[in-house]
């Protein structure tokens, strides 16, 4: 049997795919859990900077929670019978780190958005900052439809990244919105051919990978800080940061190979 969550290294970039395509990709306990340890790695790995989050297979980036397994555990329906269903109750992280949510991430995530994304997949979405998709992608939170709600950040990220009425009419109704529509919305930077995603999301990534680690990471992190703080306070904290980041070698090899015309070694310092 192949593994639920793949992960993959190619140089500077992950690729973290959720590996379940028969379940269009439904979250399972033991899903949650090893791709909340695969976050962690990216993480804490200092020679990866920027990771793919895509899903196996053609129909599915993520069809949501698994209907069967996760859900009814979650909601006390059903007892906790693995190790992985044990781990997802009592380690407060799983839910944090799978879902881009409370886990302080750094380093950039393109979500490469190869059909459905469900529920707890378009809230793992969310936690992503550069989107790509499929013409055939389509986009929902069905969850009141089912008497329940978007519970792993939907309610507090999707107005902050949508104008307000957009975000309350995917949430209160549930309904399915298309590729296109995810576009025009703002919710996805582009839409290209099935076959395009993941070479245009390996391109970014690429493109991204040679950037000055430190100034890219300090840009995430400052973006996230800022978020809901007044002006004035969030000048303060990107001073904070450009002291930090000026202030280090990087900052230097980056001026200096541009004038001495050649490709920059950053380090990350």
């Amino acid at each position: 049997m192949s593994d639920p969550i793949r992960m993959e290294i190619d140089g500077e970039i992950a690729t973290i795919t959720l590996n379940s395509p028969a379940s269009r990709n439904a979250l399972t306990p033991q899903m949650l859990c090893l791709l909340a340890d695969a976050i962690k790695e990216f993480s804490s790995n200092t020679s990866l900077r920027v990771a793919i989050l895509t899903g196996a297979g053609d129909k599915a980036f993520c069809a949501g929670g698994d209907l069967a397994k996760t859900l009814p555990l979650m909601s006390g329906d059903r007892q906790p019978e693995t190790d992985w269903d044990r781990r997802l109750l009592s380690d407060p992280e799983v839910l944090a780190a799978s879902g881009l949510r409370e886990y302080q991430l750094d380093k950039p995530v393109i979500a490469a958005i190869n059909g459905a994304c469900m529920a707890a997949g378009f809230e793992m979405m969310l936690g992503t900052d550069i989107r790509i998709c499929a013409e055939h992608a389509t986009f929902a939170l069905p969850e009141v439809q089912r008497a329940v709600i978007p519970f792993a950040g939907s309610i507090a990220r999707l107005p902050r990244q949508l104008s307000y009425s957009a975000a309350m009419e995917m949430m209160l109704t549930g309904d399915t919105i298309s590729a296109q529509d995810a576009w025009r919305l703002g919710l996805v930077n582009r839409v290209v051919a099935a076959s395009d995603l993941l070479p245009v999301a390996k391109t970014i990534a690429y493109r991204i990978s040679k950037n000055g680690p430190l100034a890219v990471q300090a840009v995430k992190r400052t973006v996230i800080a800022t978020s809901g703080l007044s002006l004035i306070d969030a000048y303060r904290l990107e001073d904070q940061v450009k002291k930090t980041v000026m202030s280090s070698e990087d900052a230097r090899e980056g001026p200096r190979a541009f004038m001495e015309k050649r490709v920059a070694q950053y380090q990350g310092f």
